[in-house]
């Protein structure tokens, strides 16, 4: 049931916190950042896409920790730059956050990841005052 009062859990949220691991450093890094959740996946988008700090580290390491309110999450992002998929996560995040604040803080949106969780369907949260997302 944990995974359920998860995803209950992000509904509620504009923003979460993901944690990584340095690629170099090999230290956890803890962010805020933006996501759709899109039935059992949730939907990253790196700022600043391929060259975004956290994205690169997943590439080495994809162990991702999501943490949403108290509820928290392990999993192993799967970083993708299908250009399709891209796309739609792209639209499903101007969607979520408008069009004007998606084109104000993501620069390059070449690359997504996914988190796979479990829960059931989702929908986007409602809206609420957003604070930048993290680099």
């Amino acid at each position: 049931m944990v995974q359920v009062d998860f995803a209950k859990a992000l509904r509620d949220r504009e923003e979460i916190t993901i944690t990584v691991k340095g690629r170099r450093s090999g230290r956890e890094i803890k962010l805020p950042v933006w996501f759709v959740l899109e039935g059992k996946t949730l939907w990253l988008l790196p700022v600043h896409g391929s060259r975004t700090q956290w994205f690169r580290n997943v590439l080495v390491d994809p162990t991702i920790t999501v943490r949403a309110g108290r509820q928290a999450l392990t999993a192993a992002g799967r970083p993708s730059r299908a250009r399709s998929a891209v796309e739609r996560i792209v639209e499903q995040f101007r969607k979520k956050y408008t069009a004007r604040l998606v084109a104000q803080y993501y620069d390059r949106t070449d690359v997504i990841v996914d988190v796979p969780i479990a829960g059931g369907p989702g929908r986007n949260s409602r809206r609420k005052r957003r604070a930048a997302p993290a680099h």
